[in-house]
């Protein structure tokens, strides 16, 4: 599944495209999404400016005059930028095309339709499914203190803590493995055995492995693209994430594999206590 770094840089590719570009036509082919895409989106759509393209969590945010069009890429979705003098043919699995004035197109491509393409009224504050939702993680707002406040009277595993969304968006699973295993914090240690000083190592681990990751280009996950149709390659830099058996880089100890809620974890046994 994309993760934020991934979801962040689809939203840097399209931003320069489309922002400020006037909606002629939306095509839909697949509206049988995650949920169900509402069949009047083109005439919704129909002449709308796009304002500004932003992202909360995983979601990618079109902003209108009227409302914003919320997308999440699910488990394999990509959006795609398809210039009029470089025109691509169409692909199995591309649902919907988003087509501007000038002839650009943005284009999702999603073969396993678990994403999402929701238009709701208003500012995007009044999106239902952003209720609920943590901080940022490259946000000022979370810093060690902040974490330290959320977690000590939780009694949850950390890693399972941190991939909740609910104090912090975007820390996905191979995210929060790498970062913990920076501040050599074991993913199965109770929230609130983390101490203040490790939570600010912990923060400090979360921000440097995820603007990694984007500078970067992300990780080069199952099904995903970028949209200019390449690869991140930040997988090249993992120092626990599939590395079981591995030496840990470093005490040399061998890299460990568990599972915790249907997610594999990796940790070094001695660095991670």
């Amino acid at each position: 599944m994309p993760e934020l770094p991934e979801v962040e840089i689809t939203r840097q590719g399209i931003a320069p495209h489309i922002t400020g570009k006037t909606v002629q036509q939306v095509i839909v082919r697949n509206g049988n999404l995650r949920r169900k895409v509402r069949p009047d989106l083109p005439e919704i759509l129909a002449n709308a400016v796009l304002q500004q393209v932003r992202r909360r969590a995983k979601y990618i945010i079109l902003e209108f005059d009227l409302g914003v069009l919320m997308i999440h890429l699910g488990m394999s979705g990509s959006l795609r930028i398809i210039l009029p003098n470089r025109p691509a043919p169409l692909q199995k699995h591309d649902h919907i095309d988003l087509i501007f004035t000038d002839g650009t197109i943005l284009r999702y491509h999603d073969p396993r339709r678990f994403g999402l393409f929701e238009w709701f009224y208003g500012i995007k504050e009044n999106a239902s499914i952003l209720q609920n939702l943590g901080v940022e993680p490259l946000d000022e707002q979370f810093n060690g203190t902040y974490l330290y406040q959320q977690l000590h009277n939780k009694k949850l595993p950390i890693k399972t803590a941190l991939m909740s969304g609910k104090i912090v968006v975007g820390v996905g699973n191979i995210y929060a493995n790498e970062a913990l295993f920076m501040a050599k914090i074991n993913p199965q240690r109770l929230s609130g055995s983390v101490k203040h000083q490790e939570c600010n190592a912990l923060c400090e681990a979360i921000k440097e492995v995820l603007q990694q990751s984007i500078q970067n280009g992300g990780s080069t996950l199952r099904d995903f693209t970028h949209s200019d149709g390449s690869h991140g390659y930040f997988q090249q830099y993992y120092r626990v994430y599939g590395k079981e058996n591995a030496p840990c880089s470093i005490c040399g100890t061998l890299i460990e594999r568990m599972v915790q809620n249907q997610r594999s974890s990796f940790f070094c046994p001695n660095c991670q206590k």
